[in-house]
């Protein structure tokens, strides 16, 4: 599965989470994490959130 890394609206990476983690400079378990709803609510509680990272998971067509 491929995902897409954007650090607002700039793109980072795409590829598998090992790829990203590897071009991020983090561990494969980060990555992973910026996709679950935990994470997304400590975004949304932040005042002034901006360029923060989002991770998306591509599907297959």
């Amino acid at each position: 599965m491929d995902y897409a890394v954007y650090k607002g609206e700039e793109i980072i990476c795409i590829g598998t989470l090992v790829e990203c983690a590897e071009q991020m400079g983090v561990k494969k378990e980060t990555v992973k994490f910026y996709t679950t709803p935990t994470y997304k609510r400590r975004i949304a509680k932040r005042k002034n959130a901006r360029n923060y990272i989002t991770v998306i998971k591509l599907e297959d067509e």
